[in-house]
C-alpha cells in the first residue's frame, strides 16, 4: 500500500501536474478511443506500457486468457460482453484487438485441468476448443501452451462475430478485428495474417 500511494504522489507532482490542460480537456469532451484492446488479467501484462498510448486512446478490457465468451444474452452479468457492447455501439471503435500473450496462468490452467471453482474453470471452458487443439498438434508442454494460447486467440475472433452489432459493424467495414500475440520474456509482438492463419513477428 506504501509504494501505490507513493506512486499517487508522484503522479500528483509529475504527469498530472505538468498535463492539467490535457486532462481537462480529455475530462471535458469525453473518451474517443479508436482501439478496443481484450487483454489478459495478468499482473505482467500492461497494454499502455507496452503500446506508448495516452489515456483516452485505447478502451482496455482485461480478463482471465484475454477470452471473448460467445454471444450469451441472457440476463445474467456479462464483464466482458458488457464492455465489447458499450465500446462497439456508444463508442464506435473502429478495431478490436484480442491480445494473448505466453505464458498465460489461465490457458495454463486450463491445459493441466484446473480444480472447480467457483468461476476459473467454467470461465476457461469459453477456450475448450483451444486446448483440443492444441493437444491434438503438440507433444511436447510449452508447445502445447503456445499452441493453446493462440488457438484462444483465433477462437475468440470467431466469438466477436456471434454478436450481431459486431459482425454488423465488420461487414459495413466500420470496423476491423485483430489477433496479436506478446511474449515478454523476449520482448516480440506477433500478429494473425487471416490470409494465412499464422501468428507472424513484427
Amino acid at each position: 500500500m506504501d509504494k501505490l500511494l507513493a506512486g499517487y504522489r508522484q503522479f500528483r507532482e509529475t504527469y498530472f501536474r505538468e498535463n492539467q490542460g490535457f486532462i481537462k480537456d480529455l475530462m471535458d469532451k469525453g473518451q474517443k478511443p479508436k482501439v478496443l484492446m481484450i487483454a489478459c488479467s495478468d499482473s505482467r501484462i500492461d497494454p499502455s506500457l507496452k503500446f506508448g498510448v495516452e489515456p483516452g486512446e485505447m478502451f482496455i478490457v482485461r480478463n482471465v486468457a484475454n477470452l471473448v465468451p460467445p454471444f450469451d444474452p441472457d440476463g445474467h452479468a456479462h464483464g466482458t460482453s458488457a464492455a465489447l457492447e458499450f465500446a462497439v455501439r456508444s463508442l464506435a471503435i473502429e478495431h478490436v484487438i484480442v491480445m494473448g500473450h505466453a505464458r498465460c496462468g489461465g490457458i495454463g490452467a486450463l491445459m493441466n485441468a484446473p480444480q472447480a471453482g467457483d468461476f476459473i474453470a467454467a470461465w476457461m471452458s469459453i477456450a475448450a476448443p483451444a486446448r483440443e487443439k492444441a493437444m491434438k498438434a503438440e507433444k511436447e508442454p510449452v508447445a502445447r501452451q503456445r499452441c493453446c494460447e493462440q488457438e484462444a486467440v483465433r477462437l475468440s475472433l470467431r466469438n466477436l462475430l456471434t454478436f450481431p452489432w459486431v459482425k454488423e459493424a465488420v461487414d459495413a467495414g466500420n470496423l476491423l478485428t485483430h489477433g496479436w500475440y506478446f511474449d515478454l520474456e523476449v520482448g516480440r509482438l506477433s500478429i494473425l495474417n487471416k490470409t494465412t492463419d499464422m501468428f507472424e513477428l513484427v
